[in-house]
């Protein structure tokens, strides 16, 4: 195994990040009261605050600490999202340890949690938001990753961990923000957060977003925008409800990169050495786009007893669509690259209720919070695939090309080719409803100052019909139905009231209809879903106030599992019994560390494989897009109380483009960097960097010919006003 810390990039990486902080430093130290007591009002203002959350609703159920959560956490405040110009969910996790990203086919959020790849593991405030698109941060307040099984607190699924978006709402404080940034690529952007208190019992807060930007990928262009107003009514200091609606659009071009050489050199393949801009297909048959419309309701009230009960309703309605012609196979003359298409279409609908009841009491000397709850949810989803049909007659088809398989020429690899779109008998084309019902009960029992336990267990009832609209008969309608069990178990120790040590134990499942709820056939329908068991060690740490460290240890078994065959992306091999496994290990630094320096440090070691063949290929090959060693390092630094920077650099070991580990990704470091400055308390300017070094490198595949590169050096400038 290559340590990075023997990697000279890396090494150099760090050197220079950490070196710039601390040569700086001092040089600001010496500074008059008058400027020390100017910045402490800064941060009261609520702009440079620590980039270190300390508590979540989400994690437990229940308002907990996030030192007394047995179970790895990072969260992604606001002045983070802020300061490293995070729009999107790939951005949001590149400084989160053992989380990584996947190339989502050019047409959706794809995500990497511990080894386990997933576009449906998502929510946002604590409920599913699982339909396969790009999702946005203008109206995000954090964001919250949870490591590992996380089934007693959100149901299936999440094997590897998830994200949770926490939304802006409205909070009986005024908000007067306008965003604008502009940029490399033609990229233009506006952002707008304005909430007022309408009287003592109602205040109102309306995000909205409007986006129109190109890309350093040839061709690609994306437009965006969103609206989310939401009313909180307060009739008592005991009851509190609010309610919120979200119009979202995203219009692009689906992108599925560059393909791969076709012979091994030095015992593996590599990408297609080509300018990162090239653009493999034809642009204009790749569009997708997808459209929300989700209404929410939260209602709290306390009771005089001390009993809290909270209910979550959301109902959200999706449309998604994406087209693309995409690279194939590279021929061994390297002359020609292979080109497919197909198309998808799916719209659902998800209704989800959730209620909770939270009690504190005492009894025997310990002190317990119980949390009790139902949870119901019903999705209907209807999903259509075409596949491409190529026109071989005066088109830039080549000889060779197929109906299916238009072969173009390698140095010219952007076309126009003409398509007819239809579906072949192995195209999908079905109806179908889910639906669930489930019943937990957690305690979190608090023993002495020193010894906290934490035991849950959660029942679902998960059920599937599938009706397959391209056939009649038997086969037509297929049902099936799962009885999940998900226990919880940790075990807390705190030598001090700042240090916890937890070790914990948690299991999920991931029914047969699949993640996308969409899977099911006659040969999956009767089988035991997915099996997954967490177990982990960890030791939380404030090291003071402002600084929080982080770091655990852990086993991911994976059994049952259902995987793409790597010889045929459109069929599914079923493994039984152990399946896959992933031991790591992983540690994050947070904080401020002085009044003017604030830290995000991140490593993850993941050892990531394969427990069996999966078809031709062997056992013990490394997971997709799961690097052996990553870390992360931000740092911000605030010179004066106008101008501040920041450094940031991420490294990355090799990693596989798909689970054959024929086709391998080079390591890479990536430096960061941002410059700010308040031209006055309401207005301030930031210019973000991306690639400092204008380094090549490739960032995340879907396949082993499917390989998106990495973006070159782009900075952006952004004006942020406060009215």
């Amino acid at each position: 195994m290559t340590s990075p810390t023997s990697h000279p990039r890396f090494l150099a990486a760090l050197l220079t990040s950490t070196a710039l902080l601390a040569l700086t430093a001092p040089a600001w130290a010496d500074v008059s009261a008058d400027a020390d007591d100017e910045v402490r009002t800064v941060v009261v203002t609520g702009e440079r605050t620590p980039y270190n959350p300390k508590f979540s609703s989400a994690a437990m159920k229940t308002d907990t600490a996030l030192i007394d959560v047995p179970q790895s956490v990072s969260v992604i405040g606001e002045k983070q999202i802020s300061d490293q110009s995070i729009q999107s969910m790939a951005d949001a996790v590149r400084y989160v340890p053992g989380f990584g990203t996947n190339q989502g086919e050019g047409n959706r959020d794809g995500l990497v949690f511990r080894g386990n790849s997933s576009t449906a593991d998502l929510f946002v405030d604590g409920l599913r938001d699982d339909v396969q698109y790009y999702r946005d941060t203008y109206n995000i307040e954090r964001i919250e990753a949870f490591k590992g099984p996380n089934a007693m607190i959100f149901g299936r699924g999440s094997p590897g961990g998830l994200l949770n978006r926490v939304t802006k709402v409205a909070d009986g404080a005024e908000h007067r923000h306008l965003g604008v940034q502009a940029g490399a690529y033609d990229k233009k952007r506006a952002t707008v957060d304005y909430g007022t208190v309408i009287n003592d019992e109602v205040s109102f807060r309306v995000t909205a977003v409007a986006e129109n930007s190109e890309s350093y990928r040839d061709r690609f262009h994306m437009k965006r925008r969103g609206v989310n107003p939401t009313l909180t009514f307060t009739p008592g200091d005991d009851t509190k409800i609010t309610a919120s609606y979200e119009y979202y659009k995203d219009e692009r071009v689906a992108d599925r990169g560059v393909p791969s050489y076709p012979v091994a050199v030095d015992g593996t393949r590599r990408p297609y050495a080509t300018d990162a801009s090239t653009f493999f297909g034809d642009p204009d048959q790749s569009p997708t786009w997808s459209e929300v419309n989700a209404a929410q309701v939260f209602v709290e009230h306390r009771f005089a007893s001390g009993l809290i009960l909270r209910n979550r309703f959301r109902v959200a309605d999706y449309d998604k669509f994406y087209q693309n012609v995409f690279p194939s196979a590279i021929n061994t003359a390297l002359t020609t690259v292979g080109l497919s298409g197909y198309n998808n279409f799916t719209h659902r609908k998800n209704v989800f209720n959730s209620t909770d009841l939270i009690y504190h009491f005492e009894t025997g000397g310990l002190k317990h919070t119980l949390l009790g709850g139902i949870e119901f949810g019903r999705q209907k989803t209807f999903n259509r695939r075409q596949t491409a049909t190529f026109g071989l007659t005066d088109s830039p088809c080549l000889a060779g090309s197929t109906a299916t398989s238009c072969q173009v020429s390698l140095s010219q690899p952007t076309v126009s080719v003409p398509v007819v779109w239809a579906q072949s008998p192995s195209d999908a084309l079905n109806d179908g409803t889910n639906s669930f019902a489930a019943v937990y009960v957690q305690d979190q029992i608090e023993f002495n100052a020193h010894w906290q336990a934490v035991v849950g267990v959660r029942y679902d009832r998960f059920k599937t019909d599938l009706t397959n609209l391209r056939v009649t008969g038997a086969g037509r309608d297929l049902s099936s139905a799962d009885d999940l069990l998900s226990p919880r178990l940790g075990l807390i120790y705190k030598p001090v009231p700042t240090a916890s040590v937890y070790v914990s134990y948690g299991k999920t499942y991931l029914p047969r209809s699949g993640e996308q709820l969409a899977s099911l056939n006659l040969s999956t329908q009767s089988l035991d879903p997915e099996e997954f068991e967490n177990y982990e060690l960890g030791v939380k740490w404030d090291i003071t106030p402002d600084i929080t460290l982080n770091s655990s240890v852990y086993r991911l078994n994976r059994s049952n599992a259902a995987v793409t065959d790597p010889a045929d992306s459109t069929k599914m091999i079923l493994l039984s019994g152990d399946s896959q496994r992933i031991e790591g290990f992983e540690a994050q630094l947070t904080g401020q560390i002085t009044a003017r320096w604030q830290m995000i440090a991140a490593y993850a070691y993941q050892d990531a494989r394969t427990l069996q063949a999966v078809g031709t290929t062997p056992e013990g090959k490394r997971l997709a897009q799961t690097p052996k060693n990553s870390l992360s390092l931000w740092n911000r630094y605030d010179f004066t109380p106008k101008w501040g920077a920041a450094l940031g650099v991420i490294y990355r070991d090799p990693q596989f483009a798909a689970i054959t580990n024929d086709v391998t990704l080079k390591s890479y470091v990536r430096f960061d960097g941002a410059v700010y400055y308040a031209v006055t308390p309401r207005v301030q300017l930031q210019l973000n960097v991306e690639n400092l070094t204008d380094t090549a490198y490739y960032v995340n595949a879907q396949s082993d010919n499917n390989i998106t590169p990495g973006a070159p050096r782009s900075a952006y400038l952004t004006l942020n006003l406060r009215f």
